[in-house]
């Protein structure tokens, strides 16, 4: 609880780079390149995808989610790193940086569940050719995409009522260029240990999971092929897994 001799604090400095101020003319002409090369490379598979009637697949189908959810993570965080840039560091509110972790952490989550269905789909492609069209329905791919966006904004909501409840009465600068989670912990009077738990419980399996299904199902997909005698379908079936296994490398 926050002490009588101590203010409540509702707004957060963000530090930024102000070890780079001689090169932040440099740096921020870098961030800038880069946050356009990330829209417009995006923005381009999603727009490709929707053109090419060869394209309408369900690997990418999630592809486009995939690049959807890359579009607003880096929306959310390059354009306040650009800004920082330039002022040597600015002010945001408390619930302003709660809402841009709350974006970050629905992106994220939802880019594991996403990768987890792009394996799914390889794995059907391969192991069980004859049966694909019959279980790769339509249905099936707006109920699994549903599924990945629903699933992260639900557990986000639940992380942001965790970090909405803390309150924050001591120091207020966050040596940083967003509203990293561990910096922001650090700066609460309130008992952390609660929030802490939760962010382990929610962040370990939406990294061992997906990890460990992927390997699973590409052991499964590898054997697959290796089993097959003609060398042109087994190039033809590796070539099918090159896009999901480029994004899941990246």
């Amino acid at each position: 609880m926050v002490g009588k001799n101590q203010t409540a604090v509702t707004e957060f400095l963000l530090l930024g780079f102000r070890d780079l101020q001689d090169l932040k003319i440099v740096v921020f002409v870098l961030l800038l390149i880069i946050y356009i090369m990330t829209v417009t490379g995006n923005s381009l598979v999603i727009a490709l995808v929707m053109v090419c009637q060869n394209l309408h697949s369900p690997m990418y189908v999630f592809l486009t989610q995939l690049s959807l959810s890359e579009i607003l993570f880096t929306s959310n965080i390059l354009p306040g790193m650009l800004w920082l840039t330039l002022i040597r560091g600015g002010k945001i509110s408390i619930t302003r940086c709660f809402f841009h972790y709350y974006l970050i952490a629905v992106c994220t989550i939802t880019q594991c569940l996403l990768l987890i269905a792009m394996s799914f789909d390889r794995y059907v492609a391969i192991c069980k050719p004859l049966h694909y069209i019959v279980i790769m329905t339509v249905e099936l791919q707006i109920q699994i995409v549903a599924s990945c966006w629903s699933t992260g904004f639900a557990l986000s909501i639940v992380l942001y009522v965790f970090l909405y409840r803390l309150e924050f009465c001591g120091g207020d600068t966050i040596d940083h260029f967003y509203c990293e989670i561990a910096s922001v912990l650090q700066l609460s009077c309130s008992d952390i240990s609660s929030a802490k738990l939760f962010i382990s419980i929610l962040s370990t399996p939406l990294v061992v999971c997906p990890f460990m299904f992927i390997m699973a199902t590409y052991i499964t997909i590898f054997n697959t092929i290796l089993k097959i005698s003609s060398s042109i379908r087994r190039q033809k079936a590796f070539s099918t897994c090159s896009s999901h296994l480029t994004v899941v490398c990246l």
